[in-house]
C-alpha cells in the first residue's frame, strides 16, 4: 500500500515537524511493515512552472511524425516557442513548463536547443519526466485555474512524501488511507477523523440502497443470487457531471503516487474512494446497463474483458457484477 503523506494528514494530527521518516518509524512501532520512505517531487530543481498553450502549429516531421510547435505564455512579457510531440492537449489548455536552466529528476537538465527546424525554449512535461509516475504518452494538464507563471511544484502539489507499507493479512484494513490513518492517530495519541463517519438514509431496492443527497434511488432491480458470496450490494446514482472531463489533478497526482493510473472521471473517483476507504467500487454507464443487476459466482468457461482490455477466463469461485448481457465486472477487483 503506497500512502501519501499529505493524504494521510487529512485525517490525523500528525505534528508538522516530523519528517516522513519519523512517522514510517512510528508506524514501525504500531506493528506496521514500512518499506520504503520516497519523496516525489524532491528533485525537481530551477524555473518550472504553470504555462498555458496560447498557439499550436502542426507541422510533419521528416521521420513521418507530427509534430508541434507551441506558443506557451508562462507569465512573462513575451510567450516562449516549445517544440511537443504529444497531442492530448489543447489551445487554452495549462501545462507544466520546464525552462531552460531547469533540472528534472534523473538528472534532465532543460536547455533552449534546435530540433525539428525550431529553437524549443523550454519542455512541456509529462508525469513521468516530472517524476510523479509513469506515463509518458502524454503531457500533464493541470486543472484550469492554475495561475499562469506559478512556481509549478509548490502550486500543484507535486512534491509528496510516499511511504510504501507492506500489508500483512493481520491489518487487510490498511489497505486504505483511513486504516493506515487509524494506526498513525493510535501511534502518536491523536485526533483521527474518520473519513467514512457518514451517514445515509436506506433505499428500498432489492438489495440495500444508500443515498446521500448526491444521487437519486436507481431505478433497478438487485439480485443477491449467492448471499455467502456477497449478502450486501449497495447502488447509488450519480447524475449531472461531465464523463469526458478530468478528475481534479490533486486527485489524478494521488492516484498516481498510490501507483494507480488515471483513466476517467468515473473510475478515477471510485479508484479515489476505494483507496480513501478500502471499500471497492465499479462505476456503470446507466444507459449502456440491460435489465437488473444480478450479484453471482462466474459459470463454467465464463469470460469478462476488464477494463485494461484483457479477455479473461474466470474461475466459479469468481463473484460477478452482471446484467442481462452478461457479466460487467469482477466484484471487488475490476470493472469491465
Amino acid at each position: 500500500m503506497r500512502v501519501p503523506l499529505s493524504w494521510l494528514r487529512e485525517f490525523v494530527d500528525i505534528p508538522e515537524t516530523e519528517s516522513a521518516r519519523e512517522v514510517a518509524d512510528a508506524l514501525v512501532r504500531a506493528g506496521l511493515e514500512v518499506e520504503t520512505v520516497e519523496t516525489v517531487g524532491a528533485d525537481i530543481e530551477g524555473p518550472v512552472v504553470v504555462g498555458q498553450v496560447l498557439e499550436i502549429d502542426e507541422f510533419e516531421a521528416s521521420n513521418g511524425k507530427t509534430i508541434r510547435f507551441c506558443q506557451v505564455g508562462v507569465g512573462e512579457t513575451e510567450p516562449r516557442g516549445i517544440v511537443c510531440g504529444a497531442h492530448n492537449f489543447a489551445v487554452g489548455d495549462k501545462v507544466v513548463v520546464s525552462l531552460p536552466g531547469a533540472v528534472l529528476p534523473g538528472g534532465f537538465a532543460i536547455a533552449a536547443r534546435k530540433t525539428y527546424g525550431h529553437i524549443s525554449d523550454g519542455m512541456i512535461c509529462s508525469v513521468r519526466e516530472l517524476g510523479v509516475g509513469d506515463d509518458h504518452t502524454g503531457i500533464l494538464v493541470v486543472d484550469p485555474g492554475a495561475r499562469v507563471g506559478a512556481e509549478a511544484v509548490a502550486a500543484l502539489g507535486l512534491r509528496d512524501d510516499v511511504l510504501d507499507i507492506a500489508v500483512t493479512p493481520d491489518r487487510g484494513y490498511c489497505l486504505s488511507i483511513r486504516g493506515v490513518a487509524r494506526e498513525a492517530a493510535t501511534a502518536y495519541g491523536v485526533a483521527f477523523r474518520d473519513p467514512a463517519g457518514v451517514t445515509g438514509t436506506p433505499g428500498t431496492a432489492g438489495a440495500d440502497v444508500w443515498l446521500d443527497g448526491a444521487g437519486t434511488a436507481p431505478s433497478r432491480d438487485v439480485t443477491l443470487a449467492d448471499p455467502i458470496a456477497a449478502d450486501r450490494y449497495v447502488l447509488q446514482a450519480i447524475e449531472g457531471f461531465d464523463p469526458a472531463a478530468p478528475a481534479p489533478l490533486q486527485m489524478r497526482l494521488r492516484l498516481m503516487l498510490a501507483g494507480l493510473r488515471p483513466v476517467s472521471l468515473a473510475v478515477d473517483v471510485t479508484n479515489y474512494v476505494m483507496l480513501e476507504l478500502g471499500q471497492p467500487l465499479h462505476a456503470f454507464d446507466a444507459a449502456k446497463l440491460t435489465g437488473g443487476i444480478v450479484v453471482r459466482r462466474a459459470r463454467i468457461d465464463e469470460r469478462l474483458e476488464t477494463l485494461d482490455h484483457v479477455v479473461r477466463r474466470l474461475d466459479p469461485g469468481d463473484v460477478l457484477i452482471t446484467d442481462d448481457s452478461g457479466p460487467i465486472g469482477l466484484a471487488g477487483t475490476m470493472g469491465g
